[in-house]
C-alpha cells in the first residue's frame, strides 16, 4: 500500500505537467538499445488552478508541481504536528467523558466504588482518592470541566488543519502565478554629463545622477 502511494504521489505532478508539455520524453537510439530519459522543463509556467486541484485532492502535490520541493517539510510537519494534537486531545476528551458518564451512573445507582478498574479512578491523578478530591460529586464536576476543555482543544486542533489545509491551496496558487515574477534586485544608477544652456542663453554644465528601480 505504501509502494503504491509513493507511486501516485510522485506520478501526479509529472503527468499534470506531461499535459502541459513541461515533462518532455527525449530517445537517444543506439545500436544495442534505446534509452529514454524525461526532464523537467523549469522555465515553463506552472497552471495555478492546476496546482491547487492537485494539492486538493493530495497535499503537498501542488507544491510538488510547482517544484518547490523545499515547501514540502513545511508542508507535511503542519500536518502532522495538527492530526497528532487532534488525536491526542480526542484519546483525552474520550477518555475523560467515559469517566463522567461512568461515574454518573454509578453515582445515581448508588455504587460508586474505588476499584481500580474503574474508568473514573483510573483517571485520578496518582496517590488520589475520591476522598482526597472532594467526594464522587465534586470529581465528577471536574471531570465535565475537563471533557469540555479538552472537546475545545480537539475542535481547535481541526479547525488548525483545515487552516493549514487551506493554506497549503493558496500557497500552490500564489507561487503558480509568480513562478515568472522577477525578483532580482535591479538597482542602477547612472551618472552622466549635461550640457544646456539657462534662461540667459549662457551654457552651463551639470552632473546628472539616474536611479533605476
Amino acid at each position: 500500500m505504501k509502494r503504491w502511494l509513493y507511486i501516485v504521489l510522485l506520478w501526479l505532478p509529472i503527468a499534470s505537467q506531461a499535459e502541459q508539455g513541461q515533462v518532455f520524453f527525449h530517445a537517444d537510439s543506439t545500436e544495442s538499445e534505446t534509452k529514454y530519459k524525461y526532464y523537467f522543463d523549469l522555465t515553463k509556467k506552472p497552471n495555478a488552478l492546476k496546482a491547487v486541484w492537485l494539492g486538493a485532492i493530495f497535499p503537498g502535490a501542488g507544491q510538488m508541481y510547482n517544484r518547490s520541493f523545499w515547501k514540502l517539510p513545511i508542508v507535511y510537519g503542519a500536518f502532522l504536528g495538527c492530526g497528532y494534537a487532534v488525536s491526542a486531545m480526542h484519546g483525552r476528551y474520550a477518555s475523560y467523558k467515559k469517566a463522567y458518564l461512568d461515574l454518573y451512573n454509578d453515582n445515581a445507582a448508588g455504587t460508586v466504588s474505588e476499584d481500580a478498574s474503574k474508568s473514573y479512578i483510573a483517571v485520578l491523578p496518582e496517590g488520589y482518592t475520591l476522598e482526597r478530591v472532594g467526594g464522587a460529586d465534586r470529581w465528577m464536576s471536574i471531570l465535565n470541566s475537563r471533557q469540555s476543555a479538552f472537546r475545545r482543544s480537539r475542535d481547535y486542533a481541526i479547525l488548525g488543519t483545515v487552516i493549514v489545509y487551506a493554506l497549503s491551496l493558496i500557497d500552490a496558487y500564489v507561487d503558480a502565478q509568480l513562478f515568472d515574477y522577477d525578483i532580482s534586485p535591479d538597482l542602477t544608477m547612472k551618472i552622466e554629463p549635461q550640457i544646456y544652456f539657462d534662461q540667459y542663453q549662457q551654457q552651463c554644465a551639470e552632473m546628472k545622477f539616474a536611479i533605476r528601480f
